[in-house]
């Protein structure tokens, strides 16, 4: 072979070894860039799935039945051990760094449980650490309220983020929604005793109202029965005369020499007829008419 082949030859392998290098820096180079990613986005607090929920309800029911889920001790959709699925030793607190600094609007509740061990329904959790619960609560308006929860399990050693899978959240939110139904109940419970104390306020005093026209019409018709029966007395008065003691007769003509017509005892009522300055023309009770002096007769009691 000649010295031109042998030259040619040792610069194609050259060549053909540094494209090697290259390629083999190249993913290098890649391999360390997705280790370092890698480390990066381990690093980052994963975000949990979180729960939230517009309620039909105003900011003080929801407060309220929030109130009472926070004070219940109880982490709830989560467990450490097998035979004991219900998680408590939980407690309030008003803040924690186990969570970032929430910027939005509305109010914010945290629930923890310490020294939990690899509590179930957190995404790859081992080991020992705590789990936060939070809560936030934004009123929409006068009865629209949101709520959003969010569940985390911190490792105490490596500090690692283990998110729910959603189950803490829905179970808290199901807690939570128990204690609002109950707190509406009894509002709406409160509200229909109310309505009914109410109505029966109503009927009351329209029983009072209608006994009272009524009495004022009772009256009514008791003043005039007075007014007549005073009438009616007024008009005997005028009308009728009773004979005096010892009695007197009835003569047919106003004159004290006409005819008897009978002889009417004394205190007997007659109705007067005919008015003259000495004489009354009357009629008897029995239906007989005649004449009676003045002077035998007297005005009824």
């Amino acid at each position: 072979m000649s010295s031109i082949s042998r030259h040619g030859e040792s610069k194609r392998q050259k060549s053909r070894h540094q494209n090697s290098l290259s390629r083999f820096f190249a993913i290098a180079f890649v391999c360390v860039f997705c280790v370092f990613s890698a480390c990066q986005l381990g690093a980052r607090d994963p975000e949990s799935p979180g729960f939230v929920q517009e309620l039909a309800a105003p900011l003080s029911e929801v407060q309220q039945a929030l109130d009472e889920l926070l004070q219940d001790q109880t982490i709830h959709g989560t467990y450490i051990f097998d035979k004991e699925r219900t998680l408590t030793g939980a407690k309030t607190v008003s803040q924690t760094l186990l969570f970032e600094h929430w910027k939005g609007t509305g109010s914010v509740y945290y629930k923890i449980r310490t020294e939990a061990i690899a509590p179930r329904h957190f995404l790859d959790s081992a080991d020992q650490g705590t789990i936060a619960v939070r809560y936030i609560v934004t009123s929409l308006n006068s009865l629209r309220t949101r709520l959003r929860i969010d569940a985390v399990f911190v490792e105490s050693a490596r500090r690692t983020i283990h998110p729910s899978d959603g189950t803490v959240e829905s179970s808290e939110f199901k807690v939570f929604q128990e204690h609002l139904q109950a707190i509406q109940l009894d509002e709406q419970e409160a509200l229909d005793a109310k309505r009914r104390r109410d109505s029966i306020d109503v009927a009351k005093r329209t029983i009072v109202l209608q006994r009272e026209n009524e009495n004022t019409r009772l009256s009514s018709a008791e003043s005039s029965n007075q007014d007549l029966e005073q009438r009616i007395h007024s008009l005997r008065q005028q009308i009728q005369r009773r004979v005096k003691a010892p009695g007197a007769n009835l003569k047919a003509a106003p004159f004290r020499s006409a005819a008897n017509v009978t002889n009417l005892p004394a205190f007997t009522d007659v109705v007067i007829m005919i008015v003259t300055p000495h004489w009354f023309g009357v009629e008897t009770p029995d239906g007989r008419r005649g004449w009676l002096p003045l002077d035998q007769l007297e005005s009824l009691p």
